[in-house]
């Protein structure tokens, strides 16, 4: 059993590390609980101390990242068109790597800003301007979190487990 849940750890890290890029997956929550399979196995002691900070910061982390695209969106700009805009361009972008959420992204944005009001396109590039570096740095701050999350993983059962 607990070689499973070790394998479901591992996996839930690495799939957590894609899903800080991808908006379907959430990515800092799935990593989290690759970390609590880790600790629920025998071989590794249970650390409260550890499960609860990571715990702490994956929800933190995850309320910002609803928060700061938007914010980035608003503060040039944007409406809630832009950001729905943002998040359907990303998933149709998806289709089309490896670049194409990125492009998705700002395309969708630029059209979101567009539908609300489409004689300020100068205005709606602002604010896809805007909310494409809003997720930027959402996505970056996941990927760090996850990644961390994922060395964390790999150090305290290297550490821990005898294979």
């Amino acid at each position: 059993m607990d070689i499973i849940l070790v394998i479901l750890g591992l996996i839930c890290c690495i799939v957590g590390l894609f899903g800080s890029f991808l908006p379907a997956l959430p990515g800092p929550p799935i990593s989290w609980l690759g970390l609590l399979f880790l600790y629920l196995t025998n071989y590794v002691e249970n650390n409260y101390w550890v499960l609860g900070i990571t715990l702490l910061l994956t929800v933190i982390i995850s309320i910002l990242d609803y928060v700061i695209p938007a914010k980035g969106a608003k503060k040039f700009g944007g409406t809630k068109y832009g950001i729905w805009g943002t998040n359907i361009g990303l998933v149709i972008g998806l289709f089309f790597p490896p670049i194409g959420f990125i492009i998705g992204l700002f395309v969708g944005a630029f059209i979101g800003e567009l539908i609300y009001n489409f004689e300020d396109k100068k205005g709606a590039l602002k604010a896809a301007t805007g909310a494409f570096l809003g997720f930027l740095v959402s996505s970056f701050m996941k990927f760090m979190l996850c990644l961390s999350f994922l060395i964390l993983f790999l150090i305290v059962s290297i550490k821990n487990l005898s294979w």
